[in-house]
């Protein structure tokens, strides 16, 4: 009976030894992780927090340091109200377009084998490796006057293009730098949908429409949603594009903002790059509404 009851006092010391080891490597483990992410923490407050910080300050401050909103309200002014509008219609006509190409081709990919989508993958993300200012100065020398495509035309005899300089060739440039960030989180989410749900709404005699309207498409939306944020937020406030192949004739919001900042008219930058923030969390509040499981937000 002794024996029993030692033994049983063994096996609870045992039982309770293995419960602190575990909770210990479980401690090590969140302590190490939290160690890993302290470098990140620190950039994150160095390059994220505090120049947002800075911009607040300055956009509800003038030059005396004194609260005012007369820098937000500057957006009313008629120039930078057009320039506004003008970054709104053409981003939102860059995202459509994006939209557009990326989901067809984002649904042949899901439907190949993996080792043949690597490949085309990673033709489609080569030119990222590339300088965006790099990319876009490459567009510049195709479509101006006595660029390449317009070589290419002549030699053809046909009539050339005169797309520089217009909104045509900012738009261009926003799909090219911009359709890579649509493609892959429509495609990560399309190769993630069971094939035995399309194939069982098939099987229940829907049509390739039917199926792709109620199964397809409302599975792939967390993916859309990203996408068309990833493109729409640098579409809109994007300022190289519309430098380099707008020329001087189109001005953005982005445009005017940065030439605040080359003037040194800080507070003025930040107001109207507070508006902007507003489209930006509206964005976000509507991809965190739709992709709560972050489907969209992992390319691989």
């Amino acid at each position: 009976m002794k024996g029993m009851i030692i033994m049983n006092n063994k096996n609870k010391l045992l039982s309770i030894t293995e419960k602190r080891a575990n909770n210990s490597m479980k401690i090590g483990s969140k302590n190490g992780i939290k160690l890993l992410s302290f470098p990140y923490i620190i950039w994150m407050i160095g390059f994220i927090v505090l120049p947002l910080i800075l911009i607040l300050y300055y956009g509800l401050t003038n030059k005396s340091g004194e609260f005012t909103l007369s820098n937000i309200a500057l957006i009313t002014d008629p120039i930078n109200r057009k320039a506004l509008l003008l970054a709104l219609e053409l981003s939102l006509i860059s995202t459509i377009i994006c939209l557009l190409l990326a989901y067809p081709l984002s649904m042949i990919l899901s439907k190949n084998a993996k080792n043949s989508n690597s490949i085309v993958v990673l033709i489609i993300i080569l030119p990222m490796w590339m300088n965006f200012l790099l990319r876009t100065i490459a567009w510049q020398n195709i479509l101006e006057k006595t660029g390449i495509l317009n070589t290419i035309l002549k030699f053809l005899h046909l009539p050339t293009l005169n797309i520089i300089n217009t909104p045509t060739a900012i738009v261009l440039g926003m799909v090219y730098n911009f359709l890579p960030f649509m493609i892959l989180p429509i495609y990560n989410v399309l190769s993630k949908i069971d094939k035995d749900v399309v194939n069982a709404a098939r099987d229940l005699g829907a049509n390739g429409f039917q199926t792709f309207m109620k199964i397809i498409f409302p599975l792939s939306i967390p993916g859309v949603i990203s996408g068309i944020t990833m493109v729409f937020v640098p579409s809109l406030t994007t300022f190289v594009i519309s430098t380099i192949l707008g020329g001087s004739k189109l001005v953005l919001i982005g445009n005017v903002i940065e030439q605040q900042f080359r003037l040194g008219n800080w507070n003025t930058g930040s107001g109207l790059s507070l508006v902007l923030m507003v489209f930006i969390f509206m964005s976000m509040a509507i991809l965190s509404k739709y992709d709560k499981e972050s489907e969209g937000s992992q390319i691989w």
